[in-house]
C-alpha cells in the first residue's frame, strides 16, 4: 500500500509542476507533506521529516554555503572577464581545426564552478562570436560546449545536484570528486566532438550557418590585455577542487581513507580544508583577491558579482531542498528501508544491481518530472535503505551517487527548462531540438551508466 503511496504523491508532484505550473519548490513541499500524511505518519513527526533536520534542513545545511559560494566565485571568474580569457586562450592554443576542442576544454573548466543556466548565457555569445569568424555554425561548437557544461553538472562537486546526492547517500566527497572527473571528462568527449559528426549526418538542417540568433543578443566585449591572467583564471575557477582532491589523495596514501583515530597536526590540518564548505570558503576569499580586488575592481563592483552569483543558484538551491523534503519523509517513514527490503529479499543485491537500481529510478523521475535536480534528491531517498542495508563498502555510496547524476540527466524533453533554453540559443525547431539536445543528454547518461558499472566491478 505505502508503494501506491509514493506512485500517487509522484503523480500529484507531476501534475502540479507540469500541468498546474506552480513552481517547483512550492510543488516539492506540498507534495512531501500529501506523501507523509498517505504514509500515515504521525503529525509531529511531519514538521521536521520536511522541514528539519531530516527533509530540507538535511541537505541545505551542509551544502547551502557551497552552492552559493560556488554560483559566487563563478560570477566573479565572468565578471573579470576571466572566463572570456579561458575560452580565447585555448581557441588560440588549439587553432581553427581543433576549434571544438578548446571549446570543449573551455567549457568544462568554467562549468565546475559555474551551473548549467549560466555557463550557457555567459559562453554562448563568446562561441557565437568565435564560430562566425571561423565560418562554421554556432552548433557545430555549441554541442561541445553544452555538452561539457552539462556533464560537469551531472557529475562534479561543487555543482549543486550532485554534491546534495552525494551528501544525502553518505558519499565522500573527494571520492565523488575524482571517479566523478573520470566520468564527466569521458561523456562530455562522447556527447561533444564525437556526437557532433553523428548530428551532422542525420540533422543536417540544424548546422545551418547563422551571423545572427535573437536569443544570444550582443556579446559582451572585453579588452583582453584588461582581463586576469589565464592561469590565474583557471585556477581560481578550479580552485574549491585542489583543496578537496588534495585532501582526498592525502587520506587514501597516509591514513587509508579514513580519518585516524588518533590524528596528528597534519591529519587535522587536512581533514579540516578537505571540509567541501571550508574548501568553499577559501576559494571564495582568493576570488574575491584575484577577480576583484587584483583587478583594480572596487568592492562595490565585487559585491554586486557576489549578489549576482547568490541570485543565479538562488532557485536551484531551494529545489535542492524541496528534493530533501521528499527524501526526508521517504527515509522517517521508513519506506526507504521497505524498498531495500523488498529489493532484497531474493538475497543482497550485487554493488552493480544496486548501481542499475539506482539509475533506472532517477531516470524514470527524470523523464517524468523534468527536473534533474528533483529526479536526483527523489532518487536519493528511494535508494538509501539499499544502501543502509549494504554497509562497509565506502565506495559503493560514491557510485550509486553518480549513478544518479547518470540517470537524472536521460531523455531531456518539453518539460525540463534545459530543452526551452537549448532551443532558442541555438535557434532550432522542437523537432531539431530532440534530434540534438534529447538526444546528447542521453548520450550522456548511458555513457555515463557504462562507466560507472565499469568502475564499480573493478573497485566496489
Amino acid at each position: 500500500m505505502e508503494f501506491v503511496m509514493l506512485v500517487v504523491s509522484i503523480l500529484i508532484l507531476l501534475v502540479l509542476i507540469a500541468k498546474l505550473k506552480l513552481n517547483t519548490f512550492v510543488s516539492l513541499i506540498i507534495t512531501a507533506f500529501i506523501l507523509a500524511l498517505l504514509l500515515g505518519m504521525k503529525p509531529m513527526e511531519i514538521p521536521n521529516a520536511v522541514l528539519g533536520s531530516e527533509g530540507v534542513g538535511n541537505i541545505l545545511g551542509p551544502n547551502s554555503v557551497i552552492f552559493i559560494f560556488g554560483g559566487m566565485i563563478g560570477r566573479l571568474v565572468a565578471d573579470a572577464g576571466g572566463s572570456y580569457r579561458i575560452a580565447k586562450t585555448l581557441i588560440d592554443w588549439f587553432g581553427v581545426k581543433r576549434l571544438q576542442w578548446a571549446v570543449l576544454i573551455a567549457s568544462f573548466i568554467i562549468g565546475i564552478s559555474m551551473i548549467f543556466g549560466v555557463g550557457m548565457v555567459l559562453l554562448i555569445p563568446i562561441v557565437f562570436a568565435v564560430a562566425i569568424e571561423a565560418g562554421v555554425p554556432l552548433l557545430y561548437l555549441g554541442i561541445s560546449m553544452t555538452a561539457a557544461l552539462s556533464s560537469a553538472q551531472g557529475f562534479l562537486p561543487p555543482q549543486p545536484a550532485p554534491t546534495a546526492v552525494a551528501s544525502a547517500l553518505g558519499a565522500n566527497i573527494g571520492m565523488m570528486l575524482i571517479f566523478g572527473l573520470i566520468v564527466s571528462v569521458i561523456t562530455a568527449v562522447v556527447a561533444g566532438p564525437a556526437f557532433t559528426k553523428l548530428a551532422q549526418k542525420y540533422a543536417p538542417d540544424a548546422f545551418q550557418f547563422k551571423t545572427e540568433i535573437e536569443a544570444v543578443g550582443p556579446a559582451k566585449k572585453y579588452d583582453l590585455k584588461a582581463t586576469p591572467n589565464f592561469g590565474l583564471s583557471v585556477l581560481t575557477s578550479v580552485f574549491p577542487l585542489v583543496f578537496m582532491i588534495i585532501a582526498t589523495i592525502y587520506k587514501l596514501i597516509y591514513t587509508g581513507g579514513v580519518t585516524p583515530k588518533n590524528p596528528n597536526t597534519v591529519d587535522q590540518i587536512v581533514e579540516f580544508v578537505a571540509n567541501p564548505a571550508v574548501a568553499m570558503t577559501i576559494a571564495l576569499v582568493f576570488a574575491i583577491f584575484t577577480m576583484g580586488i587584483w583587478q583594480k575592481k572596487t568592492m562595490v563592483e565585487v559585491g554586486k558579482s557576489l549578489n549576482e552569483g547568490m541570485s543565479a543558484v538562488a532557485g536551484i538551491l531551494l529545489i535542492v531542498g524541496g528534493g530533501g523534503a521528499l527524501r526526508g519523509v521517504l527515509v522517517t517513514s521508513g519506506l526507504s528501508d521497505k524498498i531495500a527490503t523488498i529489493f532484497q529479499a531474493g538475497g543482497a543485491m550485487s554493488p552493480i544491481a544496486i548501481v542499475l537500481f539506482a539509475w533506472a529510478v532517477a531516470a524514470v523521475l527524470r523523464v517524468s518530472v523534468g527536473s534533474a535536480t528533483v529526479a536526483g534528491m527523489t532518487a536519493a531517498g528511494i535508494v538509501t535503505g539499499i544502501l543502509a542495508a549494504n554497509p562497509g563498502n565506502t565506495l559503493l555510496p560514491v557510485f550509486v551517487a553518480l549513478a544518479i547524476g547518470a540517470g537524472s540527466l536521460i531523455a531531456s524533453h518539453v518539460n525540463d527548462a534545459g530543452f526551452w533554453i537549448f532551443k532558442e540559443f541555438f535557434d532550432l525547431s522542437v523537432k531539431q531540438t530532440f534530434q540534438i539536445w534529447t538526444v546528447l543528454e542521453t548520450i550522456i547518461s548511458v555513457t555515463g551508466l557504462i562507466i560507472i558499472l565499469i568502475m564499480t566491478s573493478i573497485f566496489a
